[in-house]
């Protein structure tokens, strides 16, 4: 291979693909609890730099983190070189050319030039519902996307599987390759591998619509990334006036190398994919024919065209505003991108604004709040919080205990897919801070130990019918020892009661102290009574709402 091959920019390209998607992958296993109360760099780091959930949280509401000015960065780089991030940095992106690839998908022309008008449609849906204060950026985004899918889903099944194959080539005992097989698994649990094994009640519906969108590549390449995708569709519109001109020099022979393997569909279908006469390949353009327009919008900055064009005619460079030098030859000339109509563009939008109070009317009013929503400590009133949660599931990924899990219908459709503690399944660390560090638009602040400890997520209630010393009259402390606040907010009242026999038992029975439970869940979490807990922590009392309380 020649050092021009080398280092041309297709390769350039691919080696930017693989190194980002191995960064994000890297940040996104150290974003997990090892031992002290600090990350560092999550994998947030990302979401950072996204600018459609920077506008969108800007819209819904109306501030958002420092971090998220990162942002520009992208805008900035875009308004200059078109959707580098799209052909350069994505890692959804370098997922799904991996996937095509795969597929045999390499190269592929744009089917349904129509269906490029999805997802500006998407976007502009997904902006109308923000400026309504519902936060829905984060079930399309594709890096929110990959991050819960991956947290929720993928990375458990992997950790499964990993210790379901291992533990099999264990109980082989064949000698030297259990052996080996034991280095390997002990060298991925200390590098790879989580603490311990994530459970989620919505992981199968996760992926299988990560699944499924990866799939849609066996039927186009980059389906998502030209049709679907709101994040390609804002950077689009921004690369619409960015520097980064085409030109394509006279000689053509409209051979299709170009069009055919362009990720992005930039070339319009029909007219690079046949010869305007003569053979394919060989017959040039007419000095007189217009050059095919090009998509500008639509172009990733792969250089693709640049490298694979057999008579070297086409090449990008940028120009400086309102300058052109007549040496050179001309742009080729740029499509005004998907002609969404104006109806078409009022329909949506008033889609996204209609659809904001239909949703927010399947979850339960103000002052009537689910019991069963229990959300992290951190976290700000339910209206903020969705107003501000793009669901991308790190807050659950970083739990220690396993108990944060994506809801289903306990927020209302609105909420779904936003965290909410399960006791039963995990409880509150009393000195963990993770999630608030984690959450990359506020909607679980970042609070010190020392105020967290303080800050009620609900309140613990015993059910005497189920509780060992109330209802049958043994001994039983469980939940008073695991409590964790400094004076226990589980109490005993120490009294005689009578067995079947008639004999005298002393037994302690358990109260809770309300002004001193936070509900962390610890004694739900623990109770000996396993299948339905004699202790139940609901909502109640959490200190973000004022109305959500037994004593108003």
């Amino acid at each position: 291979m020649s050092l021009a091959a080398i280092f041309s920019p297709r390769t350039l390209r691919v080696v930017s693909q693989g190194l980002f998607l191995l960064f994000f992958l890297f940040l996104f296993v150290q974003t997990e609890g090892k031992g002290a109360d600090e990350l560092g760099w999550p994998v947030r780091l990302f979401l950072d730099f996204n600018p459609l959930i920077l506008l969108t949280t800007l819209l819904s509401a109306h501030s958002a983190p420092s971090a998220f000015f990162l942002a520009l960065i992208v805008v900035v780089i875009t308004l200059l070189l078109g959707r580098v991030f799209c052909g350069w940095i994505c890692p959804f992106g370098a997922l799904h050319n991996l996937v095509s690839l795969a597929a045999g998908r390499g190269r592929a022309l744009a089917r349904h030039p129509a269906w490029f008008q999805l997802k500006y449609l998407t976007l502009i849906l997904l902006l109308a519902m923000a400026a309504l204060g519902s936060q829905q950026a984060g079930l399309l985004d594709p890096i929110t996307l990959l991050i819960r899918s991956l947290s929720v889903g993928v990375y458990p099944a992997f950790s499964y599987a990993a210790s379901a194959f291992f533990d099999t080539v264990y109980h082989l005992e064949i000698g030297g390759i259990t052996a080996v097989s034991e280095y390997i698994y002990g060298l991925l649990r200390d590098t790879v591998l989580p603490f311990q094994q994530p459970f989620f009640s919505q992981a199968l519906l996760i992926t299988l619509l990560f699944c499924g969108l990866l799939a849609l590549n066996l039927y186009e390449r980059r389906f998502w990334c030209r049709y679907l995708c709101p994040l390609g569709a804002l950077l689009g519109l921004l690369a619409r006036w960015s520097l980064l001109s085409r030109e394509v020099a006279e000689g053509c022979t409209d051979c299709g190398a170009c069009a055919g393997h362009c990720p992005g569909g930039a070339e319009p279908h029909g007219l690079l994919s046949k010869p305007l006469s003569g053979k394919a390949g060989t017959a040039k353009r007419p000095p007189n024919s217009p050059t095919p327009p090009w998509r500008k919008n639509e172009c990733h900055a792969c250089f693709n065209c640049d490298d694979l064009c057999p008579q070297k005619l086409i090449r990008f460079k940028l120009r400086r505003p309102g300058r052109s030098n007549p040496a050179t030859p001309a742009p080729a000339p740029v499509a005004t991108g998907p002609d969404l109509g104006r109806r078409r563009v009022l329909g949506t939008a008033a889609a996204g604004l209609i659809a904001v109070p239909l949703l927010r009317v399947s979850r339960p009013p103000e002052g009537r709040a689910n019991p069963l929503l229990i959300r992290p400590p951190g976290s700000v009133p339910e209206k903020e919080f969705l107003a501000r949660c793009v669901k991308c599931g790190e807050c659950m990924k970083v739990c220690l205990t396993g108990g944060l899990q994506p809801t289903l219908l306990e927020a209302g459709l609105e909420g779904i897919w936003t965290p909410m503690l399960i006791p039963r399944m995990g409880y509150c660390e009393y000195h963990c801070t993770l999630c608030g560090q984690v959450c990359p638009t506020g909607a679980i602040k970042r609070l010190p130990v020392a105020d967290k400890v303080r800050v009620r997520i609900g309140l613990a209630m015993f059910d005497r019918d189920r509780c060992l010393p109330w209802a049958y009259g043994r001994p039983c402390i469980v939940c008073e020892e695991v409590c964790p606040t400094p004076k226990k907010a589980i109490w005993f009242e120490e009294v005689e009661t009578r067995d079947r026999d008639g004999a005298l038992v002393r037994v302690k029975r358990p109260h809770v102290d309300l002004e001193l439970c936070i509900g962390c869940g610890i004694c739900e979490t623990l109770c000996p009574v396993t299948d339905k807990p004699a202790i139940r922590v609901t909502s109640i009392g959490e200190s973000r709402s004022r109305e959500n309380q037994l004593l108003l």
